[in-house]
């Protein structure tokens, strides 16, 4: 009797298909069967790309003779580690009794490769191959992947570009690491005073390299640019309030040099003339030009991507992305929430149309029982598909990150902060099935007229929340709890939100004041009770924590100056999110960046700061967002057929070839000191 054999990533989601499949058979080494199936599995990778020198020993020596290196066949070798699963998993695929094989590794471009090379050194023929493609391991959405599995060959244009992507980072890792060493490692060496120097390059790893030191270098240049802003102390309705100075039309100061933006000057003489051209009025009090009353609305942000969530637990808990994507993996693998590696913030409409189901399974959880039967009764799930929630279009391999509604016995077994990245998890899931948070807002503009022809206006804007909407289920802190002390720490950029709006400096207060303002209206007089300067400055670039950092990454194509490139790689980010974690760990693991544990804050080492200036003298498109971007971009149009393997290991080859032979006519270690030197102020102890 023929059988099936299903091979997945790891053993744990083998395990979850062995319940699925309940399958009570016998359980040998490395895979378990019964009358009708075998499950086994791989431990990650088990094959990978053969060294250099596997090719020709004299490969092992470098050598800029032996450069560039572009094998015309690749090489591949089972893992030294892990040859006995291989084994294992290679002897079942060649089983004559196995007919058919379901590929259930990871569902994405990583794990599409992972099982491509075991079958291509386990030399696999004459088999049905079918792809098993889950969001979730769940019973219900495993049988489902296993039921809707399609043709394996449909999954060949993304096995193309997995395999193009190991062979560019192989590519450019092996040639420019080598030929950069060569040429600058001895220079690094002598410098620092180390006993050995290797300029380690790759084509993610090294642009987000530039991206730290380049911030870092913007910090240090930075000069403090002071301002100063005229505030007014106002009462109306015995309610006092302050106000700011801002230029209009009809000012004095319009359109003049004296001006810092709109709403500052360059030098505090300026603010001072101001202040005592109004105190000259014989009547002081303002008058009301302007008032606006309106409600605003803010809607839920969109589900969580990994690069999203990552960097809200960068702010929330502390913590790295490369353990935020642990955590989330492992509540994945538990079954409490959907597949983690995903660029897409939106569900998909087939899964938009069970969506009760996830809603409905929450209810079990006390924490969120409440919020459940309130979508529930309301029905709002209903309509979410017609939502910015739901978008087919933006979805390539996986919807957004969203509890399952199921796995919760394994809740217990959580530690403190992975129950917590859950709990964000799911009350971002509810917070899209509940209406906006509505605020009360009133703006107000009280004017001054001086010397007849001129007019001085002074800006204030309050605002309360007036339904919690979302907020009752995101357990945002509310902004009405909040402090404002826009006045006292206001710097040249605008705050911003959670949600990347400005909050435009307005004023919280309760419910009765802003009542008490709504009854105001134009040429009400406004009692002026002093004016007085605030000192302000411009404030220097922030340094990337590893949340911003990863959502940087993400987003590199916004980076780019070029409208037209930029429009042809949207959407493109540097790596993915598969992999961008573990490059923040390998930039800190060989000491070119350094990761603050408890800020998560991102800054450069020496030697960090030494392989950008080797990499901006020699190789500098490493360093630019526009190279990483578009190579990333290649590997989409591969994966989407628009592009042949052929025409991109073309174009690849012939960039590798190009740099290193522009590197190897080079002579310039010399004019490299003087980088160097300037770095190292920075670092002497």
């Amino acid at each position: 009797m023929s059988k099936s054999l299903f091979i997945a990533e790891k053993p744990s989601v083998a395990q979850e298909f062995i319940k699925a499949l309940k399958i009570n058979g016998k359980k040998a080494d490395g895979y378990t069967e019964n009358e009708q199936y075998v499950v086994t599995w791989c431990v990650g990778h088990l094959v990978t790309m053969s060294y250099p020198e596997v090719y020709d020993e004299k490969l092992k020596r470098w050598s800029l003779e032996t450069l560039p290196f572009l094998p015309k066949e690749f090489k591949y070798q089972v893992i030294d580690s892990v040859k006995k699963q291989f084994a294992i998993v290679s002897g079942l695929l060649n089983r004559e009794d196995v007919s058919t094989i379901y590929v259930c590794t990871d569902s994405g471009r990583e794990g599409e490769y992972i099982y491509r090379l075991v079958e291509q050194m386990a030399k696999v023929t004459g088999k049905e191959r079918k792809r098993v493609w889950i969001d979730s391991q769940t019973e219900e959405e495993i049988l489902r992947g296993i039921r809707e599995a399609k043709d394996l060959k449909e999954y060949d244009n993304l096995a193309a570009s997995a395999y193009l992507r190991a062979k560019e980072d192989y590519l450019m890792g092996i040639n420019f690491s080598r030929v950069l060493t060569l040429k600058y490692g001895r220079s690094i060496q002598n410098y620092l005073k180390l006993d050995k120097a290797v300029v380690s390059v790759g084509r993610v790893m090294t642009c987000v390299l530039g991206m730290v030191v380049r911030r870092e270098r913007e910090i240090r240049s930075f000069v403090k640019t002071p301002f100063y802003r005229v505030i007014a102390s106002l009462k109306v309705n015995d309610f006092p309030f302050d106000a700011e100075w801002r230029v209009c039309e009809k000012s004095k100061y319009f359109e003049t040099p004296y001006l810092y933006k709109e709403n500052g000057f360059k030098d505090k003489e300026k603010a001072e003339e101001l202040i005592a051209s109004i105190n000259s009025l014989p009547q002081k009090d303002l008058t009301i030009t302007g008032i606006e009353k309106k409600k605003e609305t803010k809607n839920p942000p969109l589900l969580f991507n990994l690069a999203e969530l990552q960097n809200e637990c960068s702010k929330l808990f502390k913590i790295s992305p490369d353990e935020t994507l642990r955590i989330t993996q492992e509540i994945y693998e538990k079954k409490l929430v959907t597949y983690p590696r995903t660029d897409a913030r939106v569900l998909s409409t087939a899964v938009s149309k069970e969506i009760n189901k996830n809603i409905n399974g929450l209810r079990s959880l006390e924490m969120f029982k409440g919020f459940c039967e309130e979508i529930l009764t309301s029905g709002t799930y209903k309509n979410i598909a017609k939502t910015r929630y739901v978008n087919d279009k933006q979805i390539t391999d996986h919807y957004a990150i969203i509890p399952t509604g199921q796995g919760f016995g394994a809740l217990n077994s959580l530690n403190p902060v992975a129950k917590k990245v859950y709990q964000v998890i799911v009350r971002r899931f509810l917070s899209i099935f509940y209406p906006p948070a509505v605020y009360q807002k009133v703006s107000i503009i009280a004017s001054a007229n001086i010397e007849e022809k001129y007019m001085e206006n002074f800006y204030a804007s309050f605002k309360v929340l007036i339904e919690e909407g979302y907020l009752k289920v995101s357990n945002i802190k509310r902004p009405d709890e909040e402090t404002d002390k826009s006045l006292n720490t206001k710097t040249e950029k605008a705050q911003k939100d959670d949600s990347g709006q400005n909050d435009e400096g307005d004023i919280k207060l309760d419910v009765n004041v802003i009542e008490q303002l709504k009854k105001l209206k134009k040429n009400d007089i406004v009692s002026l009770n002093g004016l007085n300067v605030k000192e302000g400055e411009t404030a220097p670039p922030k340094r990337y924590n590893s949340g911003s950092m990863i959502l940087a990454m993400e987003n590199a194509g916004q980076l780019i100056e070029d409208e037209e490139l930029r429009a042809q790689i949207k959407g493109s980010g540097i790596g993915t999110s598969a992999t961008r974690a573990e490059i923040l760990k390998k930039l800190v693991n060989i000491k070119y960046i350094n990761l603050n544990t408890k800020t998560q804050i991102i800054t450069p080492s020496q030697m960090g700061e030494m392989i950008y200036d080797v990499v901006d003298c020699s190789i500098k498109q490493l360093l630019n967002p526009e190279l990483t971007a578009s190579w990333e971009k290649g590997l989409t149009y591969v994966s989407e057929g628009s592009i042949s393997s052929e025409e991109y290991m073309y174009k690849l080859e012939n960039f590798v070839t190009n740099r290193v032979n522009g590197v190897k006519r080079l002579n310039n270690q010399y004019e490299l000191n003087k980088y160097f030197m300037k770095a190292s102020e920075y670092y002497k102890k």
